[in-house]
């Protein structure tokens, strides 16, 4: 087969694979969170069948385990976070008044000093330049408050929302339990279709994408877990209100690199300066709270559970993520890590051959066989460094 029909035959797959995702997107949900949860529990089955049991009874007892822990923080935490959306909801044009007219009371001073030095030395009026970026700065405030209460009320209203809530908790578990059971036999099956000449280079492809993937999602799971316990016990000790729902929410979206810390933060701090003004000893203990978390995920958690197997540039993740979950919604979201992951090992692994290729290497492959070929390609790392993959 001539190298131009293999080609065409890849990418029409792949434009065929997107078009099914995107006409099926609606419908995919469940199915992509029933398949990210058997991979996900399928060490724990293997190890189970090691120490005895069945592959029939491993899928038994961990969904069974899983299922009632889900249930049961679900009957904790729903009534509890539900009033907390509720309330903040209901105060949110309050807090957002408050923030206005404080940085109008307590902003102009500062402003002043520091924006008028600047304004004069680019010619401007300085009074003018001040007040232009205090409204500038308080309609931001504005428009960024609008824009969270209106996703959380449509995230907790909206009636396709609740329907994907059904799907999620009626259908996945179904879907997650004939998964897990036939997880090994499906591999062996899709093993077996993989074309005789190059099994072996598919088998190292998808190691490293499993490598990759087993790293990010097993560890990074834990990691915004233990994040999200951390944030919102340590805030709801601390006196905050909403400490708990703030808390969650950071820690569910910190699998995005920056972003779960940095809402977090803003939250916070904006509920600690109306609550606590014009005292700022909220504010301190939750910087402490955030700065702490932080603190331990980077220098601890993420290196411990994640690991140098990522392979998941930051920049790369939160593209993967914008740009899935724009085209396919929160399937795209589920969606986009294994993906993302899969063509970041499809390209590095393009790039080792190309490297060894006579397109690269010239004049001086000439003549030269495969070992001559690999000791002149450049000997270097195709992997992100290690802070930038803990990183991930």
């Amino acid at each position: 087969m001539r190298m131009e029909v293999k080609v065409g035959f890849w990418i029409g797959a792949l434009a065929l694979l997107i078009l099914m995702l995107w006409l099926l997107s609606g419908i995919l949900l469940p199915f992509a969170a029933a398949f990210a949860l058997g991979y996900l529990l399928d060490p724990i089955a293997d190890r189970l069948q090691r120490a005895g049991l069945n592959r029939l009874g491993a899928t038994i007892l961990i969904l069974v385990v899983f299922v009632l822990t889900f249930v049961l923080l679900l009957v904790v935490l729903l009534p509890i976070l539900g009033n907390q959306v509720a309330g903040f909801l209901e105060n949110l044009p309050r807090y957002v008044a408050r923030l206005r007219a404080l940085l109008a009371e307590q902003g102009g001073g500062f402003f002043t000093r520091v924006v008028g030095p600047l304004a004069e030395r680019f010619g401007l009026d300085s009074n003018i330049a001040a007040s232009d970026l205090q409204g500038s700065v308080s309609d931001v405030v504005a428009e960024g408050a609008k824009w969270l209460g209106g996703v959380l009320k449509s995230l907790w209203t909206g009636g396709q929302a609740l329907i994907g809530l059904f799907s999620l908790l009626v259908i996945t578990p179904v879907v997650a339990f004939y998964i897990l059971l036939d997880w090994d036999k499906m591999v062996r099956s899709v093993d077996s279709w993989t074309p005789l000449d190059h099994r072996e280079t598919v088998r190292e492809l998808a190691r490293e994408i499993d490598a990759a993937l087993s790293g990010f999602l097993r560890g990074q799971s834990l990691v915004c877990l233990f994040l999200g316990i951390w944030y919102g016990l340590g805030l709801t000790l601390i006196g905050l209100n909403f400490g708990l729902l703030i808390g969650i929410i950071s820690g569910f979206i910190s699998f995005i690199p920056y972003v779960g810390s940095l809402t977090g933060l803003i939250l916070a701090a904006g509920v600690a300066i109306v609550q606590g003004w014009p005292d700022l000893w909220l504010v301190g203990l939750v910087l402490l709270v955030i700065g702490t978390g932080q603190f331990l995920e980077g220098n601890i958690l993420t290196p411990k559970l994640v690991g140098d197997s990522v392979g998941l540039h930051p920049v790369w993740l939160m593209l993967a993520l914008l740009a899935f979950g724009s085209l396919f919604g929160f399937t795209g979201l589920i969606l986009a890590v294994p993906i993302a992951a899969a063509i970041g090992v499809l390209m590095r692994f393009g790039l080792r051959n190309y490297l060894k290729s006579p397109l690269y290497l010239g004049k001086r492959a000439k003549g030269a066989g495969p070992a001559e070929l690999g000791r002149m390609a450049p000997q270097q790392s195709l992997a992100p460094p290690r802070d930038e993959r803990e990183t991930g």
